[in-house]
């Protein structure tokens, strides 16, 4: 990274980087990438999509993807393995412990899958608490309905990344859990104290506050900050880095969700007021990427340090894909 490098991390619109999205990047220089199914077709074309984005900017920029299991994950069959959703695979293993196992084994398969393509971060573990009131885009991608449950398996799968050599994301700072709604379309209000946040939504993201990188919610805390949601507001902000503790690299959930509002400029300057490192921007839309790119500016020294913490902690690993299956099949 450079001193000039972008504070935000972009997608493309399709499995093939186009010519002016090439040299839009080589010139916003962004921190990183982010996959999504519309970029995926197979493991070769895959792999010089990866090698096509680095080389646009000329370093080893992350190259992010939401690949959970389950509802979620981008990466599909044929050429990759299908996952039950973890909030199920969680309830049906009967204990924590072998909850546990299994799923960082599981992000473990997960992490060499990601890594033979070129991904090498995954928005993941999701340690949001999951709440009766919980919305269905949300649920069954938590790991449980208490924290303790909920910080176990989330220390489980961001080890499994780690050890796999790919950064995990955790999400979504400062808890998503009670969001009644989905925040892809409109603004959910919490309406809980704080007292009883800590002690639950805060309580897991807390206990895991040494990972890498992580992304906020997109929803307001009325007893915090009633007019701003967390992503573009400097009370929620503060409490993440202060109360919660957390030091890596914070981006946005995606700009492009209609919890927010204004235009692009407006939401992207908002959050960065507020004190986020990086502006995400998912949609791969060009003219979008300029805006936000230009609203976004480079990255303070305090968030450059923040990420090449993190990625040092990427790692050449080379797996044992069958010992691993097979573990896993044991139960």
């Amino acid at each position: 990274m450079t001193t000039s490098t972008g504070a935000a991390i972009f997608g493309c619109a399709g499995p093939v980087l186009l010519a002016d999205e090439r040299a839009f990047f080589r010139e916003a220089d962004p921190f990183g990438f982010i996959l999504f199914a519309r970029n995926v077709e197979t493991p070769d074309q895959l792999r010089c999509l990866t090698a096509d984005l680095r080389s646009a900017v000329g370093r080893d920029a992350p190259i992010l993807i939401d690949q959970e299991g389950g509802r979620v994950q981008r990466l599909r069959a044929p050429h990759w393995r299908e996952w039950t959703p973890p909030f199920d695979t969680v309830e049906g293993a009967g204990t924590l412990a072998k909850a546990a196992r299994i799923m960082r084994l599981r992000a473990e398969v997960i992490a060499a899958e990601l890594t033979d393509v070129g991904i090498d971060a995954n928005c993941a573990p999701v340690a949001d608490v999951a709440f009766p009131e919980t919305h269905p885009f949300l649920r069954n991608r938590c790991y449980g309905t208490d924290p303790a449950t909920v910080t176990t398996i989330a220390r489980a799968v961001a080890d499994g990344l780690l050890a796999g050599g790919v950064l995990p994301v955790i999400k979504h700072l400062p808890g998503h859990g009670r969001s009644h709604l989905d925040t892809h379309l409109a603004l959910p209000t919490v309406d809980a104290g704080l007292e009883d946040l800590r002690a639950t939504d805060f309580a897991p993201f807390r206990a895991l506050n040494d990972l890498p990188m992580a992304m906020t919610a997109h929803l307001v805390f009325a007893a915090l900050d009633p007019d701003r949601p967390a992503t573009q507001s400097s009370t929620m902000i503060r409490l993440i880095r202060e109360d919660i503790g957390f030091q890596g690299l914070l981006m946005t959930d995606d700009l492009n969700m209609e919890a927010l509002s204004g235009t692009l400029a407006d939401r992207t300057e908002r959050s960065m007021a507020a004190g986020v490192d990086i502006a995400l921007h998912c949609k791969g839309d060009l003219g979008q990427m300029q805006e936000v790119a230009s609203a976004a500016g480079t990255m303070t020294d305090a968030a450059m340090a923040r990420g090449r913490a993190a990625l040092a902690l990427r790692r050449k690993v080379t797996a044992d894909l069958p010992a691993l299956m097979a573990e896993l099949a044991d139960g």
